[in-house]
């Protein structure tokens, strides 16, 4: 049985997401320091130069060939910007079963870029891959990544109460943990099949609380830990 993805690189009308490469390390950072996902997201702050590096040649790739899952560097077509991350993670392989976090980079929020990509990935995850669960889990407010999981087809399943930790912003300019009740929303083929016509781009883009952003390494090397919704 198949235990790793294979390297692709998926294309959209305006998209294309691929693996990360070494000259992502200045728009990586710039866009994990941003405060939207700083709050959203349990990745490490300040993100430095070279937490992003280590992310964008070593770690990003390694979530694919360990078999957890796999990452995309969601780039704009036209100026080859990077846009954000579409990540795949907590894979089951006998299931088939997988989970997706995403971010967005500040300067392209609003143009739908999240749907666009999630959505690309769902369609190659199903049709191309042969999985037939796909899961996204959203911060209790993060109403944004909640449109983002209704666009694209996703059912809410339920409520996971005082499940998560986001951050919010003191008045002193720091930042505080706070817990939240997430929000489990799922995608299967037939929802998939339902939504096929999906022809617009939804008008947030927003944070997915799982694992998919780059975080620091512990003593057993790199940690990919539950993100944004």
């Amino acid at each position: 049985m198949t235990t790793t993805f294979p390297d692709v690189t998926i294309s959209t009308d305006r998209l294309v997401l691929r693996p990360f490469e070494e000259e992502d390390v200045t728009a990586l950072t710039e866009m994990m320091n941003d405060e939207h996902v700083i709050a959203w997201t349990s990745a490490p702050h300040p993100y430095t130069p070279a937490e992003a590096h280590a992310w964008a040649t070593r770690h990003s790739h390694a979530e694919r060939t360990e078999g957890r899952g796999i990452v995309f560097a969601v780039t704009e077509f036209l100026t080859q910007r990077l846009v954000g991350i579409v990540h795949l993670q907590s894979t089951n392989w006998r299931t088939r079963a997988t989970e997706v976090g995403y971010v967005t980079a500040p300067w392209a929020r609003g143009e739908g870029y999240a749907s666009e990509s999630v959505l690309a990935v769902a369609q190659w995850l199903f049709r191309d891959q042969g999985f037939e669960r796909l899961e996204l889990r959203t911060a209790a407010d993060n109403t944004a990544s909640q449109q983002v999981a209704q666009k694209i087809g996703c059912i809410s399943e339920g409520v996971l109460r005082n499940a998560w930790i986001v951050r919010t912003q003191t008045a002193d300019g720091g930042w505080t943990d706070t817990r939240t009740d997430l929000i489990v929303w799922s995608l299967v083929p037939e929802d998939l099949d339902e939504s096929d016509g999906y022809d617009g781009y939804d008008s947030y883009d927003g944070y997915a609380r799982s694992s998919a952003f780059p975080q620091r390494a512990d003593a057993s090397g790199y940690r990919v830990g539950a993100d944004w919704k």
